[in-house]
């Protein structure tokens, strides 16, 4: 099934992201990265994220890992959020922990290292691979349907069961 056809809850993005609920929450209610496939609609209701949210999620946190300061990571979220996160796979976020730039080259990165300053980047591509790898062993939901989708833990026999008394 096509990613675009799955959505993720809140605790699934926080296990592949490696981040608490509680900072899902805030990230989510301060319009950081918001659920792009379902928003909570007040109380009782689930948001649902979509793959990319949870890459950017990811991309969220090891910012902040790194020291990189959270209106810096708003304003980086915000330029990818305008592209559309085209490419996104295929890109390098580098950072001097002041200012963060979006690199799509070697060529690009390799002038940014020229400054002489202390950068990070992260290699965009890693992370999609690392939270795919993290899906796969979660749950999602169809975005149709709202099925369960079982991941690739053959231990989870609770999904197995929900989905069977669904049909």
């Amino acid at each position: 099934m096509a990613s675009e056809q799955i959505g993720y809850r809140g605790p699934t993005a926080c296990a592949a992201a490696g981040i608490t609920y509680r900072q899902l929450d805030y990230w989510a209610r301060t319009g950081l990265v918001e659920p792009s496939v379902r928003p909570a609609h007040g109380s009782g209701t689930q948001r649902l994220y979509s793959f990319r949210d949870v890459v950017v999620l990811k991309i969220v946190k090891r910012f902040l890992d790194t020291g990189v300061s959270l209106q810096n990571i708003r304003t980086a979220v915000q330029h990818l959020r305008e592209r559309g996160f085209r490419d996104l796979e295929r890109m390098t976020l580098m950072s001097d922990g002041a200012t963060v730039h979006e690199c799509t080259s070697p060529e690009e990165v390799h002038a940014l290292l020229q400054g002489g300053q202390g950068i990070f980047g992260i290699a965009v591509g890693v992370v999609w691979r690392d939270v795919e790898s993290a899906l796969s062993q979660l749950h999602g939901e169809r975005i149709d349907t709202g099925e369960t989708l079982v991941g690739h833990n053959p231990a989870d026999e609770l999904a197995r069961r929900r989905n069977n008394r669904a049909v």
